[in-house]
């Protein structure tokens, strides 16, 4: 794609990672049409916030459509008249504990509402469809790190589930309609602007607020902590190049994470699983305050570890993750921090 004159449309362009991808295709002078519901399952307002900066900063080369993937006529009408060259697909109902209780808001958003992004691609001829998966996938496996080519067939939420559906839907549709599509397996994204829904997050709130953290299977947890400008980086070499089909796909031998269609799947994390009592002793100490730990067994839906082998996207793409995690930390706490001190309560607008 021809980064000054394409388009890309980018759903989610409200949430985390969506805003930043946004962000960072402007500021290259690509044109970005942006969907998304802003529902209330976080913050709305930080979401309206990060959409009035896309707004200032991408002026008439960012349009914004309100409204759900499960409605396929909307999404029809946005393929019809904006025609997107690349399509970064972001948007779905994100959070594993959050499956537990509301399951349906998976199956909708997830599930109906990706099957709408699959068929506007196939009828309106989208070179590339880059779209967001999760670590989650992984589930039960315990082998580390975690490669593209293990099996991901054990999960352990619904939401992880969902995310392996969609990469299994997304593999159908290159098969059958010779759709590029590669899936982006997302390790635990943090960093400024970020989900309020987020372990670190809610941290950083209780910590400042003097209030107790819950630091699940007693602080016994390992996480591959992954910084936003990395992921961003990541996400635009990804949707920059379409997938290819592999010339030496073996069907008798197949690996997942590649195919005879042009379909493939990539992790996106930093490589370097930390603890999560050395993650929160980092906050405490960006933050200059310590925090009081509420220690409780693992949850339903976690998983014990998170642990990226990215030795694919470094062969295909020269890409590796370049920021530690004290780094991404004072980065996120610096913004924090302002924002208590410009006024705003615990980190929200």
């Amino acid at each position: 794609m021809t980064k000054k004159t394409a388009v890309v449309l980018l759903t989610g362009c409200a949430g985390f990672i969506g805003y930043h991808t946004s962000l960072a295709l402007l500021r290259r002078g690509t044109r970005v049409v942006g969907l998304d519901c802003v529902n209330a399952y976080y913050s709305p307002g930080l979401k309206e916030e990060r959409l009035k900066v896309l707004q200032q900063e991408g002026g008439s080369r960012f349009s914004f459509f309100r409204g759900e993937l499960e409605d396929a006529a909307l999404v029809e009408q946005i393929f019809r008249t904006e025609k997107p060259d690349t399509v970064i697909h972001l948007a779905g109902q994100a959070g594993v504990r959050y499956s537990i209780e509301n399951p349906r808001a998976y199956i909708s958003a997830n599930i109906s509402g990706f099957l709408n992004i699959l068929e506007a691609c196939r009828n309106y001829g989208v070179s590339h469809l880059a779209f967001a998966s999760s670590s989650s996938v992984y589930g039960m496996n315990r082998r580390a790190p975690f490669r593209e080519t293990d099996g991901a067939d054990h999960p352990v939420s619904l939401y992880a589930a969902t995310k392996r559906a969609d990469e299994l839907m997304a593999h159908a549709y290159s098969t059958l309609f010779a759709l590029p599509a590669t899936g982006m397996r997302f390790f635990t994204v943090y960093g400024p602007m970020g989900r309020p829904d987020m372990a670190y997050f809610k941290f950083a709130q209780a910590i400042l607020a003097g209030k107790p953290i819950d630091v699940y299977n007693n602080g016994d947890l390992l996480r591959d902590f992954t910084y936003i400008d990395d992921v961003v980086r990541a996400v635009v070499q990804i949707a920059d190049r379409p997938a290819q089909a592999d010339p030496d796909f073996d069907p008798e031998n197949p690996l997942p994470d590649r195919s005879s269609a042009p379909f493939r799947v990539y992790n996106i994390g930093n490589s370097k699983p930390e603890t999560l009592m050395h993650f929160i002793g980092i906050l405490e100490d960006k933050l200059g305050r310590r925090a009081v730990k509420n220690f409780l067994p693992m949850q339903a839906g976690d998983v014990y570890m998170t642990a990226a082998d990215t030795s694919a996207l470094e062969r295909d793409f020269g890409w590796k993750p370049s920021t530690p995690l004290e780094q991404g930390l004072e980065e996120f706490c610096r913004w924090f921090l302002a924002r208590n001190t410009n006024g705003t309560e615990n980190g929200k607008p």
